[in-house]
């Protein structure tokens, strides 16, 4: 989807212009990046289909 493209030129920017290597820029990233997963995965796991039971159980 446009918002991942979005995602990963801005960690591709990041990486290009050096910011990773300030502490708080590295710090709230990583932040970012499981609230970004754990978002996807509950996208993922929400209508609680067949798909989404057995994505459930493989994951947790």
């Amino acid at each position: 989807s446009m918002f991942f493209i979005c995602l990963y030129l801005h960690v591709g920017r990041g990486l290009y212009y050096g910011s990773y290597m300030y502490k708080e820029t590295w710090n709230v990233g990583i932040i970012l990046l499981f609230t970004v997963m754990a978002t996807a995965f509950m996208g993922y796991v929400l209508p609680w289909g067949q798909m989404s039971f057995w994505g459930a159980t493989v994951i947790t």
